[in-house]
């Protein structure tokens, strides 16, 4: 019988930093450390959260120790029956619950935590594999995707069929939920998001989009690298195509989507912000932010990708006259490579739909007119497309 490995807490905690560092991937950091990826992810998780209790309120801590006993059995009771809720309705994965168990604690039996996540005990043992052909396959459905998003498990199958590519169905579906995507069209309703997640309304089907920072619109898309595979997050205004702000992160936690928002509440506060359903911008963490600016939340309809259909558009853009043009050999050169495109496609990248003037010229521009017509009564143009250069110098002249 193979004897399992024991790691010191000195080197937990430096795999655990590279890995929140996030300059290489999961798949470099587990060929280099000989530690599978989920196991990489549970010590980053572990970690983050005792640094957060560090920063802790002391007296807090001593007020907790001081609860007396009678007080604790009293609640034992009430425990269980929220234990039973929370397995029921834990938004996360058989794999995500299972990478939360700590395999080297003495205090809970491995037994006794899977019961608590309410998995069984078989699941937390089973490792999941991500092998080059697999990587190899994400790349080849990325392409088929992004040409053709409206392409579901069945036509990617038989796409990969005519390239030469003889797999199932079930692996690809597979991959692609590993990568995050699904075909465009309207779905049957075949599952029930978890009742901890609100899901709010789409509230912009038929509305008019007239200025800036009336709407924001977050997605997730998959970068492909040399080895591994990266997470980009792009937070765009849809009225100029402006790029508030993007995150690269080495896994689909909600922590990226959150630096996103940060960064993006430097430039400014929407009216409206819409995502899609996904479980990073449905978090409680995430909604929070987003309430507590008073912004209004609008979330896609299931399966209606184009209800975002302006960074879905920013996807195709990134993909064809970026990702695809580069062999990406590090986290450090992908995040490198995308920042200067991303300013390029801010500042330099002339967009037909906008009177060909850059995005950061229209967001700008557009943002100082709007300040600037609450107090003279000036009309704002009906679309970002009606802007022509000699609009632009009229507003120059009145500025």
């Amino acid at each position: 019988m193979q004897r399992r490995n024991r790691y010191s807490g000195i080197y937990k905690a430096r795999v655990a930093l590279e890995a929140i560092r996030g300059d290489k991937t999961l798949a470099e950091l587990s060929e280099q450390y000989q530690i599978h990826p989920s196991q990489i992810v549970n010590w980053k998780s572990k970690l983050v959260l005792e640094a957060v209790r560090v920063f802790e309120d002391k007296r807090q801590k001593k007020k907790d120790k001081d609860v007396q006993v009678d007080e604790l059995y009293r609640q034992i009771g009430q425990l269980k029956v929220e234990l039973d809720w929370l397995k029921k309705n834990l938004a996360l994965t058989v794999r995500e619950k299972a990478m939360l168990i700590d395999k080297d604690t003495k205090h809970i039996p491995i037994s006794r935590q899977a019961a608590l996540l309410g998995i069984s005990r078989s699941s937390v043992y089973y490792d999941p594999v991500v092998s080059d052909s697999d990587v190899k396959l994400m790349n080849l459905i990325d392409e088929i995707y992004t040409k053709a998003p409206f392409y579901g498990s069945r036509k990617i199958k038989e796409q990969l069929k005519r390239m030469g590519y003889f797999i199932g169905r079930k692996r690809v579906q597979r991959l692609m939920c590993i990568m995050g995507i699904r075909a465009i069209y309207p779905q049957q309703k075949t599952s029930i998001p978890c009742s901890s997640h609100n899901v709010y309304p789409y509230l912009l089907r038929d509305a008019h989009i007239d200025r800036v920072d009336q709407v924001w619109g977050a997605d997730i898309t998959y970068i492909r690298m040399h080895k591994g595979w990266l997470y980009l997050v792009a937070i765009m205004d849809w009225y100029s195509r402006y790029v508030v702000s993007w995150e690269l992160s080495v896994s689909l936690g909600v922590e990226f989507c959150i630096s996103a928002l940060e960064r993006a509440f430097m430039e400014g506060i929407p009216a409206i912000f819409n995502t899609d359903q996904g479980s990073q911008f449905t978090s409680r963490e995430f909604t929070d932010m987003l309430r507590g600016s008073d912004i209004r939340i609008s979330m896609d309809g299931r399966g209606r990708a184009m209800d975002n259909i302006f960074t879905e558009r920013l996807w195709r853009t990134v993909k064809y006259e970026e990702v695809y043009l580069h062999d990406y050999e590090s986290v450090r050169s992908t995040k490198a490579s995308i920042n200067s495109y991303m300013t390029f496609y801010n500042e330099e990248r002339l967009h037909q739909a906008l009177g060909y003037l850059t995005p950061l010229e229209v967001y700008s521009r557009n943002r100082k007119i709007d300040k600037r017509s609450k107090s003279i009564g000036l009309l704002m143009p009906r679309s970002a497309s009606q802007l022509s250069d000699q609009s632009i110098s009229n507003y120059n002249v009145i500025l």
